[in-house]
């Protein structure tokens, strides 16, 4: 008989089944976080290393950076100055029309408007502004176009040509790429000068470097350009024309834009405002106000005596080749024997006598009923304004270009159009006819012309010097270029030679 009594359970079965484990991670997943690692330490070091790699330029990818000498002692291009022997201005040599002068010589409303308007917290950076920076980024993103360079990033971009030729890189072209490349370089070169400079030499830096327009170069040439004053003598209302200026110096020139150049100035005077540098009440009368201006560019051929800055600057790019400088980047100082009395009194000594002589001889030739271009009979010589022109240089480029088509040529020379010319009758001698090629050229042919030197006979020193009527209309220098005989001047030395000979005035 089977025994019903249920068999004791095993101690196996009655132990629970143990939980499962959790999966591991598969090999993919795996691979994955350690890209997501590496990827992440590549990108930590490139950022890192990134400055370093824009510094040294490396593979020519990235372009020129300034170099630690640059940066001790940055140069910009200065024009050389012509003095006479009593210190008196003649004029200067210049590719950039630049005269730098220190802080002290500014007037504090340029300082306020440029800190007021381009870089509000340019005292509280170290050369980038962060907060200026996002907020590019954020304007960007939303479609509008907005500034965040401060003053060191500007003063850094035009100091050292960041943006063109050796500095550029091959990643330059590249487009985007170029840009934040640059932008780099600009932000790096603000902190160093930021470290190696205090504010205020930043501030003198810049406004010395920057173009302000009409080929003005630094704040002593615009001040003088567009106001003719002095960079201390400049109001508030002026100060922030120029600084206005700078955001673009052709859109916001106000000899030829007025209308954008005040709206820009207003902008700099309601940031005035908005600083505490001026009054509600004083922002609003002055931008009531136009902009008023005495303006006048500065070119080589103004001034005083220039026939003779013309022989002195041969004489002076010789010199400079030889001593390795540049006459119209490098701010030399050049004196003259010249007398800035007697050369204003030869001056006016030929121009009142050329005048008169002028007069007296178009009477003359008036009457004769003819030109004054005549033959030994008196006869009038045929063509002899058509064979001088084609001496002319405006000739031979004509000729060239209208190779084997005679008409073209020919219309080309009776073309009449606005030119300006050489007059007596004008104080600035200057008028503006309505005449062709041919006409001009039988205009100047009427005129006479002549040269005037005086000299110390002690020393041999050139106090006055006029090669000329007028350098903008005649560069031919009768001084220096003229082969004329000595005529009377040669007397003095045969009377003196006759009387040391023993003769007497009356043999």
């Amino acid at each position: 008989m089977a025994d019903e009594t249920t068999p004791p359970a095993s101690p196996s079965s009655a132990t629970p089944a143990p939980a499962r484990r959790g999966r591991r991670p598969g090999r993919g997943t795996r691979r994955l976080v350690r890209v997501a690692w590496t990827v992440f330490f590549i990108g930590v070091g490139i950022v890192l290393a990134y400055p370093l790699l824009v510094t040294s330029n490396f593979l020519f990818l990235f372009g020129k950076s300034p170099s630690l000498e640059e940066l001790e002692n940055p140069k910009v291009e200065q024009a050389s100055e012509v003095y006479t022997a009593d210190g008196v201005l003649l004029g200067r040599y210049f590719r950039e029309n630049r005269s730098p002068v220190p802080l002290s010589q500014m007037s504090p409303w340029l300082t306020k408007a440029l800190i007021a308007t381009e870089d509000a917290r340019y005292r509280e950076h170290s050369g980038i502004d962060p907060q200026a920076l996002l907020s590019t980024v954020y304007f960007t993103l939303r479609g509008s176009k907005r500034g965040g360079s401060t003053i060191s990033q500007q003063l850094a971009k035009n100091l050292y040509k960041i943006r063109r030729g050796e500095n550029q890189g091959g990643l330059s072209h590249v487009p985007g790429v170029g840009t934040v490349v640059a932008k780099t370089k600009e932000w790096i070169t603000a902190v160093e000068l930021e470290r190696r400079y205090t504010k205020d030499e930043i501030l003198r830096m810049y406004l010395n470097t920057v173009e302000y327009g009409s080929n003005a170069f630094g704040i002593k040439v615009a001040a003088k350009t567009f106001f003719s004053t002095t960079p201390d003598s400049l109001t508030a209302e002026q100060a922030a024309v120029l600084i206005g200026v700078l955001n673009n110096p052709t859109a916001f020139n106000p000899k030829f834009h007025p209308v954008a150049a005040t709206k820009r100035r207003n902008v700099v005077l309601q940031r005035l405002g908005q600083a505490g540098y001026l009054k509600p009440a004083e922002v609003k009368a002055m931008q009531a106000e136009p902009i008023v201006l005495e303006y006048q560019v500065e070119k080589h051929v103004d001034g005083p005596d220039t026939y003779f800055r013309g022989a002195i600057s041969q004489a002076a790019n010789k010199w400079c080749d030889e001593h390795g400088y540049d006459l119209y980047r490098d701010g030399l100082k050049v004196y003259t024997t010249i007398d800035s009395r007697m050369q204003e009194h030869a001056e006016e000594a030929v121009d009142q006598r050329m005048k008169s002589l002028q007069q007296t001889f178009d009477n003359f030739w008036r009457n004769q009923r003819t030109n004054p271009w005549v033959d030994e009979d008196g006869n009038e010589i045929p063509n002899f304004i058509e064979t001088q022109m084609k001496r002319t240089e405006s000739y031979k480029t004509l000729a060239i270009r209208y190779k084997g088509q005679p008409a073209r040529l020919d219309s080309a020379l009776n073309a009449k159009r606005p030119m300006k010319v050489f007059t007596w009758k004008k104080t600035d001698h200057d008028t503006t006819l309505v005449m062709s090629p041919l006409d001009s050229l039988a205009y100047y042919k009427h005129f006479l012309q002549a040269g005037m030197m005086t000299m110390d006979p002690y020393t041999g020193s050139i106090k006055a010097w006029v090669g000329g009527l007028d350098y903008r209309f005649f560069q031919y220098d009768h001084v220096r270029q003229g082969k004329r005989q000595a005529g009377s001047t040669f007397k003095p030395f045969v009377y003196l030679t006759a009387l040391d000979n023993g003769y007497s005035p009356c043999d």
